[in-house]
C-alpha cells in the first residue's frame, strides 16, 4: 500500500514543474553513481585477474621451501611420497641464487633460477617466451633464458648472441651483495665466487617483477656452481589437478614432510600482493561512494519539494486515521522508489558499457608497453549485489529527514 502510495506520487503531476526536473536529476545522479561503480570495480576485477593470472605463470599451485636457510634435502622416497599424495598432478625441483651477469663491460644483478626437465609441466613460463626458445641445456653446456628487462639490460639478443654471458655465484656460504658489483676486479670478491660462461637461448615477457628479476638455467648447472649435494634443492614447486584443492594438499603434505619444510599455496606464495589488491579495491569502492552520497543530497532536495507539495494529501491520510508511522513510511518508500529506479538504469548502463568495451575494445592503454592493449573487465554479480545495497543504504538514510519532517506536520482542521 505505501509503495503504491510512492509510486503514484512519483508518476503523478507536479504544481511545480520544478519538483519533476529535481526528482528527476536525483534518478540521474543515482545511475551515473551506480554505473560508476560498477564499472570501475569491473576495471579493477579485470586488471586483478590480469595480474593473478601472470603471476600464476611463474608460481605454481604449491611450493616446498626450506623452513631455514636456502636449501633443502628431499630424497628420492620423499618424492615418491609426494608425487603419490592425492591431487597432486607432478612436481618439479629448483633452486635459486643470486648472481653477476656479465656481457662485456654490462653488468647486472639477478635471481639465477635452476629448473629441471619437469618445470615446464608445472609452469607456463615457456609459454611466455617472445624470442628465441625455452632450453636450459645441460650441467656442462648450460643455457639460460632470459627475463626481457634483463636483457635489455645486457643488450643481447637471446636468440643471436654468439658469445656466452660471465655467472658469477657466490661460494656455498659466502653471500653476494650488490656492493660486490663495483668491486668485482679486486681479487678478495673473486676468490668468493664461483665462475662460468652461459649461453642464452631466448627471452621471457610475463610481468616486470620477473622481467627484470630472474633468469632461468639449467638446475645441475646451479647445483654444480653452488657446491650442493645431489639431494639437496631450493624449493620443489608442485601442480595440482584442481587449484581449488590447495589447502587439502597442503595439509597432507605438511603431515608427511614434517615441521623442517615450509608448505605454501599460491596465495601464500603472494600474500602480500593479493591483500594489496584487496585493500586497494575497498579504498577504491569508499571513495566513489561518496558520487552517491551527492546523490543523496540531491534526493533530499527532491523529497522535500514533495513533501511541501503533498501537505494537503498529508493532512487528509492524516484525517482518515493514518499515523505518522505510515506518512513516514510512503515518503520512505518514494525515496526506495527513486533509488531503485536509478540503481536498476545504473546497472543496466554499467553492463552496457562493459560488454562494448569487452567486445570493441574503445577504451585503449597507452603506452604500448602492456601485455594487453585495452583495459580489461570483469563484471561481478557481488560487486553489482553490493552497489545496490550501497544505493538503498543511502537512500534511506537521505529519505528519513524529509520523511521524518512529513510524519510530524500537524492536523490542521480548517472551516
Amino acid at each position: 500500500m505505501n509503495l503504491l502510495f510512492a509510486w503514484r506520487y512519483f508518476k503523478s503531476k507536479k504544481s511545480t514543474n520544478a519538483i519533476n526536473i529535481i526528482a528527476w536529476i536525483s534518478v540521474l545522479a543515482i545511475v551515473v553513481g551506480t554505473a560508476s561503480l560498477i564499472v570501475l570495480l569491473s576495471v579493477f576485477n579485470g586488471f586483478e585477474d590480469l595480474v593473478k593470472s601472470l603471476y600464476a605463470s611463474f608460481y605454481t599451485d604449491i611450493k616446498i621451501s626450506p623452513k631455514r636457510g636456502k636449501t633443502l634435502i628431499l630424497t628420492h622416497a620423499q618424492l615418491q611420497k609426494i608425487k603419490s599424495v592425492s591431487g597432486v598432478k607432478d612436481y618439479s625441483l629448483v633452486a635459486e641464487e643470486k648472481a653477476l651477469i656479465q656481457n662485456g663491460d654490462l653488468q647486472t644483478i639477478v635471481y639465477m633460477k635452476g629448473v629441471d626437465d619437469r618445470y615446464e609441466k608445472v609452469t607456463e613460463v615457456a609459454s611466455h617466451v617472445k624470442r628465441g626458445s625455452f632450453k636450459t641445456g645441460t650441467a656442462d653446456a648450460p643455457l639460460a633464458v632470459l627475463g626481457i628487462g634483463i636483457e635489455n639490460a645486457l643488450q643481447v639478443e637471446s636468440d643471436k648472441a654468439i658469445l656466452p654471458l660471465t655467472v658469477y655465484l657466490p661460494k656455498k656460504g659466502v653471500p653476494v651483495s650488490e656492493g660486490s658489483v663495483k668491486s668485482i676486479g679486486n681479487t678478495d670478491p673473486l676468490q668468493s665466487l664461483s665462475t662460468d660462461n652461459v649461453h642464452t637461448s631466448g627471452a621471457f615477457i610475463i610481468q616486470q617483477d620477473f622481467d627484470n628479476k630472474y633468469i632461468i638455467t639449467n638446475l645441475d648447472f646451479l647445483k654444480r656452481m653452488l657446491n650442493l649435494q645431489a639431494d639437496e634443492y631450493g624449493a620443489a614447486e608442485i601442480i595440482l589437478n584442481n587449484s581449488n584443492d590447495d589447502d587439502k594438499v597442503k595439509q597432507q603434505l605438511k603431515l608427511l614432510l614434517g615441521e623442517n619444510y615450509v608448505v605454501q599455496t599460491r596465495y601464500e606464495q603472494n600474500k602480500s600482493l593479493y591483500s594489496i589488491m584487496q585493500v586497494e579495491k575497498w579504498v577504491i569502492y569508499a571513495i566513489l561512494s561518496l558520487i552517491l552520497v551527492v546523490a543523496a543530497f540531491t534526493m533530499i532536495g527532491a523529497l522535500t519539494m514533495l513533501v511541501l507539495e503533498k501537505q494537503k494529501d498529508i493532512q487528509l491520510l492524516k484525517a482518515i486515521g493514518s499515523d505518522n508511522k505510515r506518512i513516514q513510511s510512503i515518503f520512505l518508500n518514494e525515496g526506495i522508489l527513486l533509488a531503485g529506479i536509478g540503481g536498476i538504469l545504473g546497472v543496466l548502463l554499467a553492463v552496457l558499457i562493459c560488454w562494448l568495451q569487452v567486445k570493441y575494445k574503445l577504451i585503449a592503454l597507452q603506452g604500448g608497453t602492456f601485455v594487453i592493449d585495452h583495459y580489461p573487465v570483469k563484471i561481478s554479480a557481488i560487486d553489482i549485489l553490493l552497489v545496490l545495497c550501497t544505493v538503498m543504504i543511502v537512500a534511506l538514510i537521505a529519505s528519513w529527514f524529509p520523511a521524518r519532517k512529513a510524519a510530524l506536520q500537524p492536523i490542521e482542521l480548517k472551516t
